[in-house]
């Protein structure tokens, strides 16, 4: 079983580690011949650094107009290929990608300030796999529609308006034209992809309905390396850089990266050493690889300096088979990649309750999980969630023999029905049950387990209990290209 791979033995309790000072030695001048007393020479007194103030999203230094004691902002936008190009992923501080119904994934762009935004989209419905990494911190979750379980989870949370449910009074572009030629009003391209929303109307929404957007985050996102040392973390001289498992070393090559959501779906990313980001690449439909682009920003193509890639079983809710509703199991952690400056290191994370945090640590030389957190480099992220039983299937490697004119998989989506629950739907049951059946038990089994932490948000609690968003969207049927 998949699960069984995923089982982690070795995860000790997490500490705080201290960084020792380093106590400069007085100097003290020698007495002259008439025992004149000696004279002491002041020691300089040690630079002070000022106040830790990141981004909560990049670790990099808050600038003059940071949104201070602001939530930050998530949208869950399309990418089944139909969708593409969107709007607005260039502008996201994190961009997660994780597989959903379909074998098909999905975007949740995250934003450090909702103002900056600008527009966004196409706009889709929510799922639970994306809803619990950001749950932690309270964010404000924007979508059009979401899956029973997903709505199960809002009530469960008590997230109230922190879950938008209609793309914060989202609009549609029926005469928007996909990568292929094809639009609505063509009568080529399903509605659901014609969704947008944009800053102006997501402050519209906080707005009107009040949403209390106040939130004060005592951490980052990730550990990000102190931005006040003017230093960046070079893997090829990491801490487990000399380490090596039975798969090789724990550092090894990362100019180039592929990774496989599905048995179509495939991501890539291409180092270029001039900017020292990743160009982002995916794979379409008619077998060619394309840039990522953000067709709101004259077709950026999207970079980023970090690219994170977690593996952990990914498989069908019990129960929502004929929807393919996929559960993604947090509660183990597993095995995962860091790539930065074209090299990998092999890195384990944990996440555990919906509540906790996601955390990355460093491997032991005995490949074991440390209890050290890894450190990310300052910028953007990218982070995929991927299936296990793709893990094999990871290329991370130089540039060199590789042809990057050439596909290895025909993208395509399997026929399902969309879940999208109507308003007042429940589960009848807890998310907590509906966990333990999807992973055969009632409990996680990460043995050793790190000791569950506060969340990042001020007092870890869970959102203000107000009434939960009633709007009801139609069910869409199979997606269309």
């Amino acid at each position: 079983m998949k699960r069984v791979l995923l089982v982690i033995t070795a995860l000790l309790s997490l500490t705080v580690l201290l960084a020792a000072c380093k106590k400069s030695g007085d100097t003290i001048s020698t007495p002259t011949a008439d025992s004149t007393p000696a004279t002491v020479e002041a020691t300089p007194a040690p630079t002070e650094l000022p106040p830790y103030e990141a981004n909560v999203l990049t670790g990099e230094p808050k600038g003059a107009d940071y949104p201070e004691g602001q939530r930050i902002t998530a949208v869950m936008v399309n990418n089944i290929v139909a969708a593409r190009p969107q709007r607005g992923l260039s502008k996201a501080d994190i961009l997660f990608e994780i597989k959903v119904e379909g074998g098909i994934t999905r975007f949740m762009p995250v934003f450090t300030d909702y103002k900056t935004v600008g527009e966004v989209g196409p706009v889709r419905s929510g799922r639970d796999q994306f809803f619990r990494l950001i749950l932690p911190w309270q964010a404000l979750y924007i979508h059009e529609g979401q899956s029973v379980v997903m709505q199960q989870y809002a009530i469960d949370y008590d997230y109230g308006k922190l879950n938008n449910n209609d793309g914060a009074n989202g609009y549609r572009d029926y005469g928007r034209v996909n990568w292929a030629g094809k639009s609505y009003n063509a009568g080529s391209l399903a509605l659901e992809h014609t969704m947008y929303t944009n800053s102006d109307n997501i402050a519209n929404y906080i707005s009107s309905q009040n949403v209390d957007m106040n939130r004060t985050y005592n951490s980052t996102f990730f550990n990000f390396v102190d931005y006040r040392l003017g230093t960046t973390r070079d893997l090829s001289n990491s801490q487990d850089s000399a380490y090596s498992d039975k798969y090789g070393p724990v550092v090894s090559d990362g100019q180039y990266i592929e990774i496989e959501h599905s048995q179509s779906y495939k991501t890539r990313f291409i180092y270029d050493e001039s900017t020292n980001e990743y160009k982002m690449q995916q794979n379409y439909s008619d077998g060619q690889w394309r840039d990522t682009v953000d067709e709101a920003a004259d077709n950026k193509v999207l970079t980023f300096p970090n690219v994170i890639v977690l593996y952990t079983d990914i498989h069908t809710y019990p129960g929502h088979e004929a929807k393919d509703l996929q559960y993604v199991e947090y509660a183990w952690g597993g095995i995962g990649y860091y790539c930065y400056g074209g090299k990998c290191e092999k890195i384990y994370w944990q996440k555990g309750t919906p509540l906790e945090a996601l955390r990355l640590y460093y491997l032991n030389e005995d490949g074991t999980c440390s209890d050290t957190p890894l450190e990310v480099n300052i910028g953007k992220s990218y982070v995929a969630v991927t299936d296990v039983d793709f893990a094999g299937n990871f290329v991370h490697s130089t540039l060199d023999g590789v042809n990057l004119s050439t596909a290895t998989t025909q993208t395509y989506e399997k026929s399902y029905v969309e879940d999208d629950a109507k308003a007042g739907e429940t589960l009848g049951s807890s998310t907590d049950d509906l966990t333990a059946a999807a992973t055969g038990s009632g409990e996680a089994e990460t043995n050793e387990a790190p000791a569950q932490e506060k969340t990042p948000a001020d007092e870890g609690a869970p959102a203000e209990n107000t009434e939960a968003p009633a709007d009801e969207t139609p069910a869409d049927e199979t997606p269309a290209e």
